[in-house]
């Protein structure tokens, strides 16, 4: 599923959630930062939506049915993608070595506040404004 804010940017964001309000708290962020937002269950939709297109940004839950957030990870960063921010997000205390061995970039712990969601989405628009350039 796809949601698009008005006034989008360029900036695609792929969020990997199963919690129904979790996908909607987090959607909700990446809009108002005028993120185009698609949605996966999980991490092999993930994959999935990466053989059909580019993400700029992706934000992984850790725990979910049918494969994990790590695991997706790295199978996307075996794909070549080093280009695409890949974000962890996880209640779970230990997810943070989880995620970043896996490949992540970043980690941020649940629940996440819009003030910290805001500059990583920043950092990804001012790499790519630096990439066209």
């Amino acid at each position: 599923m796809e949601l698009k804010a008005k006034g989008s940017t360029s900036i695609k964001a792929l969020l990997v959630e199963d919690i129904g309000v979790c996908r909607l708290v987090l959607s909700t962020f990446l809009l108002r930062l005028h993120c185009e937002v698609t949605l996966a269950m999980n991490g092999k939709e993930a994959i999935d939506l990466f053989l059909e297109g580019k993400f700029d940004i992706v934000l992984f839950d850790k725990d979910m049915p049918v494969m994990t957030g790590p695991e997706a990870i790295v199978k996307i960063r075996a794909m070549g993608e080093t280009d695409v921010k890949i974000v962890g997000v996880s209640a779970d205390n230990h997810a943070m070595e989880a995620f970043i061995s896996a490949g992540a970039d970043l980690f941020v712990p649940k629940p996440i506040r819009m003030e910290a969601l805001g500059p990583i989405i920043q950092d990804v628009i001012n790499k790519k404004t630096n990439d066209m350039v």
